[in-house]
């Protein structure tokens, strides 16, 4: 079966065929089903050319409530009819198969079949039963769709772009990009093409994450494209669902920006179910844009015909081939998956409101600054990798190690999920601390040098998800686990139940 986004592909409009009983429902005065209604805007939006075949008239024709049959045939005539259907009368094979028709709405039933059998159309959206039963005699199975099947096969090529990003970056179509921007200088002199490629996208609504500097030119920009073709290159892959970064470049540095839209381009492809991430990019000595997506995955994976190389991130590891490697490794080249297995140990740290705010920035719920509206960064927020400290004496906490954020006070909720990636225990030296954390840290300069009173433990941690369903404190109790106080260690079995019902994505994990 030829799916939605293939038949797109290959250059043709899609014909959807819509059985009379659906249409009824649609066009009558009733209260739309909610994925019915959904189901027509995707279609709409891929551009389906939806048909009705005039069988279908006839059948509205029969009605014996003339009210109904007056509205319903005074709305007829929005939706096209099927020109010339195929006719099914002389076809004996078709009808030994199907059974002769033995009343007019038998006869209406089959006549739109014959039209899927024929190949007149692409697709026939039925709730009809004894339709859906014949499809299957007929070997067309795939081809005639409930309204939920349709919505799973079409609604693969309707995207989520809601992601959650600061008010500094702003999500808007490259249109509204100024090329004569002097951000697009490198771009140009390295693609000849720059100025053809970009009139194309713009004329395909292509759209960007970009920030914008105080004097309005741009400081960073991410230009995406959802494609689900092969990639040629030497060697080739072959088609798949796969986010393409056209674009990325940060020129106003020391803001995170680069690792924040990697942590955008992540979620944008789990939300859309999308499998693998790649970017084209010719390569420079001490190349920053090489060393940013290598330590999130990427992976140098062949040459394009213009000697570009491509980076290519899986967002599905094969964990047949990786449950072996060390837990840390796991998290660092398979990014976002991680261990949690029994290997490693698991950690419930709590973390008041006021902290959580800046190192979880697109934690849902939460309440942006006005510095923020005004442009301003948390540059912790932006970081995958960040940083926790702690007056903890635990020395069971090593690389690789889960977690389980518990935000205190006023949520009193687990939220979110890091693997350990360094520890430096008991340290008191404030710039030895400043070296290891860097901008990754909630905490001032000041902040620090008070707490370097006292040995401090250094914590850095990559933030991998925040839970679907937090656990609120009435649900850890009921799991025998209490409010933390400081960074507690808790049983693999605990944690298990805390991953079942946090709503922790089972296809990222490997144990």
């Amino acid at each position: 079966m030829l799916m939605s986004s293939e038949r797109c592909l290959r250059g043709g409009r899609m014909r959807i065929l819509i059985d009379t009983n659906i249409f009824i429902y649609r066009e009558n005065d009733h209260v739309l089903p909610g994925n019915l209604e959904k189901l027509l805007k995707i279609l709409n939006v891929i551009d389906a050319k939806i048909l009705i075949h005039p069988k279908s008239v006839e059948e509205l024709k029969r009605d014996l409530n003339e009210n109904r049959k007056k509205v319903a045939l005074s709305k007829i005539n929005t939706y096209p009819r099927l020109e010339s259907p195929p006719d099914m009368d002389a076809d004996t094979n078709f009808l030994n198969l199907v059974g002769y028709p033995s009343n007019p709405n038998d006869y209406a039933d089959n006549s739109i079949l014959y039209s899927v059998y024929k190949d007149a159309v692409d697709f026939l959206i039925t709730e009809d039963k004894g339709i859906q039963k014949k499809s299957d005699r007929l070997g067309v199975k795939d081809r005639v769709l409930h309204i939920d099947e349709a919505l799973e096969i079409f609604g693969k090529d309707i995207f989520d772009e809601k992601v959650a990003h600061p008010p500094a970056l702003k999500e808007v179509p490259v249109f509204k990009l100024d090329t004569n921007d002097p951000f697009f200088e490198s771009l140009k002199e390295d693609y000849g093409e720059f100025e053809t490629w970009f009139k194309k996208i713009s004329r395909e609504g292509r759209k960007c994450w970009v920030y914008s500097k105080e004097d309005g030119s741009i400081g960073a920009l991410l230009i995406y494209k959802f494609e689900n073709e092969p990639i040629d290159s030497n060697p080739p892959f072959p088609a798949k669902r796969r986010l393409k970064i056209s674009t990325l470049k940060v020129t106003h540095t020391g803001y995170k920006i680069g690792e924040l839209f990697i942590k955008l381009a992540l979620e944008y492809s789990i939300k859309n179910k999308l499998t693998e991430i790649y970017l084209t990019h010719f390569t420079k000595p001490d190349d920053s844009l090489v060393g940013l997506i290598t330590e999130y995955g990427f992976y140098r994976a062949a040459k394009n015909r213009r000697g570009e190389d491509i980076f290519i991130k899986e967002l599905f590891a094969d964990k047949e081939k990786i449950r072996t490697l060390p837990p840390i490794e796991i998290s660092k080249k398979f990014y976002p998956t991680f261990y949690d297995g029994v290997r490693i140990n698991k950690f419930i740290i709590p973390i008041r409101p006021e902290f959580h705010q800046r190192l979880f920035t697109e934690y849902k719920d939460r309440q942006t600054t006005l510095s923020e509206h005004l442009g301003e960064f948390i540059i912790e927020g932006n970081t995958i990798k960040k940083a926790y400290l702690s007056h903890s004496r635990n020395t069971k906490i090593s690389s690789g190690d889960i977690l389980l954020f518990y935000r205190s006070v006023d949520k009193k909720e687990i939220t979110s999920l890091g693997v350990v990636e360094n520890v430096f225990p008991a340290l008191q030296d404030k710039d030895e601390i400043i070296k290891h954390v860097g901008k990754r840290t909630v905490y001032s300069v000041y902040e620090i040098e008070k707490m370097a009173e006292k040995p401090t433990m250094v914590i850095l941690f990559t933030w991998h998800f925040h839970l679907v369903n937090p656990l609120k404190l009435s649900d850890l109790n009921e799991m025998n686990i209490f409010a933390p106080q400081s960074m507690a260690l808790i049983s693999h079995e605990k944690y298990l139940k805390i991953k079942n019902k946090g709503g922790i994505d089972e296809r990222f994990t490997v144990h």
